[in-house]
């Protein structure tokens, strides 16, 4: 057990969740329907997932899903670029598909050059260029 295939999101919308990821920050998926079942968007190495809410608490038997949305919860998702300006056009990118901009792009204390948005359900991404930053030929972060 040493990898992850699949990050999974609970959304409270997965219309307007399917519209922000696929139709304006242009995840790739196959699927065209703007409201299916479960989607999953091809990212290198992983798939992203968005799963309704209120479906996945009852799928791992919780009877109350948590309240999204409400405050830093501990869990970042991570967009590492390969040029120090895609930070900015990335961010660019969200705020304009109604993202909140919760760290506008700005020198980090390692180094490198990074800012944070919430997505609709309010969870947390950063968009993060590193100066060593290396990727191998599948878009994927080497360390």
């Amino acid at each position: 057990m040493n990898k992850v295939t699949c990050i999974c999101l609970g959304v409270r919308s997965m219309e307007r969740s399917v519209r922000f990821y696929r139709d304006k920050l242009g995840f790739q998926t196959n699927e065209k329907r703007n409201q299916p079942e479960v989607i999953f968007f091809n990212t290198p190495g992983t798939k992203f997932e968005l799963f309704p809410l209120e479906e996945l608490a009852k799928d791992i038997r919780e009877s109350d899903p948590p309240s999204i949305g409400t405050g830093f919860n501990g869990i970042t998702l991570a967009y590492n670029v390969e040029q120090k300006e895609d930070v900015q056009n990335i961010i660019e990118l969200a705020r304009s598909a109604g993202a909140t901009i919760v760290k506008e792009p700005q020198d980090a204390s390692w180094g490198g050059y990074h800012a944070y948005f919430t997505d609709l359900d309010g969870y947390y991404w950063e968009v993060v260029w590193g100066p060593n930053f290396q990727f191998d030929q599948n878009g994927m972060l080497v360390f």
